[in-house]
């Protein structure tokens, strides 16, 4: 029996296993099954692998996606240049390597959300610090779409919640929140901006997945704003992740 599985923490909110053992009804696809491994920290790893002799890959989530690099043996050069892993494959040997398919998830699911929008016209809003932004930013830069990081703290080089206004907002019109913010069960969280200053010329894209429309997308479409989760990238890394198992 082939073994694929998830790790993170909290594991509560993923829709990874359900995805992956409907994919496997669906497609016929026999002898594998998608298991859940609540890991605190990365370092825990090692004990996953040896405790699963059949494992053939991992996906990982929030917080893991930039510590687990240091439990690997091997990277892909598009998840070096991302700083950032969300899959691992486990090949001979029970070596490790690291991919991160969130880039192509979120770049064309991105992509399809814009439509005809003039790419060029457009300035992104980057919510969060995190390894999920690490893979907005490289697709960002592929499209050549400018943004700016916005964080708690701020600095030269990053906006603080603080400094988002009328102005910046006007300014930058695709707002993505990469933080776990409004992510169940915290249902009734959304990351600190003026969404008085949204408007129906707005994009706001949340890669959170569940709920299905977080309090980030409620607020700006109340205001017109056209919004989308992270429930495609999430398919399209998921079957990019797939791909890379059976490769």
């Amino acid at each position: 029996m082939n073994v694929y599985g998830l790790i993170g923490f909290p594991l509560t909110h993923s829709f990874s296993k359900r995805y992956f053992t409907e994919k496997f009804e669906k497609e016929g696809i026999q002898n594998c099954k998608y298991e859940l491994f609540e890991i605190r920290e990365a370092t825990e790893l090692p004990s996953v692998i040896s405790s699963q002799p059949q494992l053939k890959g991992l996906n990982v989530t929030i917080p893991h996606k930039e510590a687990v690099i240091e439990m690997l043996d091997e990277l892909d050069p598009a998840a070096e240049k991302i700083g950032a892993v969300n899959v691992i494959k486990v090949i001979e040997g029970n070596k490790l390597k690291g991919y991160n398919s969130d880039y192509y998830g979120f770049k064309n699911s991105l992509i399809k959300f814009l439509g005809d929008e003039d790419l060029k016209s457009l300035k992104a809003l980057i919510l969060g610090t995190g390894g999920a932004a690490k893979a907005v930013i490289a697709a960002l830069d592929d499209l050549a779409i400018p943004f700016k990081m916005v964080s708690r703290s701020g600095s030269q080089y990053l906006f603080s919640y603080e400094d988002v206004n009328a102005e910046v907002l006007a300014e930058y019109r695709l707002i993505i929140n990469t933080s776990p913010l409004g992510m169940y069960p915290k249902v009734d969280t959304c990351p600190a901006i003026p969404y008085e200053f949204i408007t129906e010329k707005h994009y706001l894209f949340d890669l959170v997945y569940n709920p299905e429309e977080t309090l980030f997308m409620k607020k700006g479409s109340r205001l017109g704003a056209r919004t989308k989760n992270g429930l495609e990238m999430l398919h399209l890394q998921a079957e990019k992740a797939w791909e890379i198992w059976n490769s």
